[in-house]
């Protein structure tokens, strides 16, 4: 009974994992607008004060999900109803149906506020786009992908192994700035030919929530990792430093240390 447990814990824990990705690759159709059936600029269909309404819900529901789920205190409590090991698993699940929801009942509202015609510089602003969604995936790698989405954890707990707990480290991503999974968030939301009222609203709200975010998430690693104090003053938080940073030779393995498109908090 206990073996069959854990496969049912590690085929949960794979399935959040394949649900995300399917989640990820339509977000990216979904900002750029190309390639899904509703994407962020989609044809107005209801009154702007409606769909204003509508949009500031989602993208509250969302953002309370994943700041409410990445607190130690909501761990503790969600620990006691499920295996420590499905944990990060669920707030992935979570993630990924909060953001699909999103994505569903999106209202856009329609306006221009730039539109840039010159093939130049429509080619840097696209290039800016990828450029951003590159930069999450890799800043997922540099600490540790595969617990950020929880597949480590549900197969550790497959194997019978005792999870151990990840190292303060800073891999070269992290010894320029702190957070660049959100710095990869920036480029994606900002980095547009087309900048709709819509567009807009969404880049702005989504910014302040990571802001925010960031505030919530380095209180958790000082208290954690009681080192993160020193990197934090030693490291630009978002944008690079024009006169570099100088740290100790580390790498940055912190379950949770750049978001939760998550992300991919």
């Amino acid at each position: 009974m206990t073996s069959l447990k854990r496969y049912v814990v590690f085929v949960y824990g794979a399935a959040a994992y394949v649900l995300f990705l399917g989640v990820f690759l339509y977000a990216i159709g979904f900002v750029g607008n190309f390639g899904v059936p509703k994407s962020l600029d989609s044809e107005r269909g209801t009154p702007w004060v409606i769909a204003l309404g509508i949009d500031l819900g989602l993208l509250a529901v969302f953002a309370l999900q994943h700041s409410i789920m990445a607190r130690q205190g909501f761990k503790r409590v969600i620990t006691k109803l499920i295996p420590v090991a499905a944990e990060r698993s669920t707030y992935v699940l979570a993630s990924s149906l909060a953001l699909a929801f999103l994505f569903w009942k999106w209202e856009p509202l329609g306006g221009d506020i730039w539109r840039v015609d010159d093939p130049v510089g429509r080619g840097l602003l696209y290039a800016g786009f990828a450029f951003g969604w590159g930069l999450v995936l890799v800043a997922t790698f540099a600490i540790n992908h595969f617990d950020l989405f929880g597949l480590r954890q549900v197969w550790t707990h497959l194997l019978g192994r005792k999870e151990s707990r990840l190292r303060f480290t800073t891999p070269a991503l992290y010894r320029m700035v702190r957070h660049p999974l959100y710095l990869g968030w920036l480029f994606v939301f900002w980095s547009t030919p087309d900048m709709t009222v819509t567009h807009a609203f969404f880049a702005a709200a989504t910014t302040a929530y990571i802001l925010i975010a960031i505030q919530f998430e380095e209180r958790d690693l000082m208290r954690e990792h009681p080192e993160y104090s020193v990197y934090r003053k030693q490291v630009p938080m978002i944008f690079p430093s024009v006169t570099g940073v100088r740290i100790s030779r580390q790498t940055v393995e912190i379950t949770g240390a750049a978001s939760r498109v998550r992300s991919a908090k």
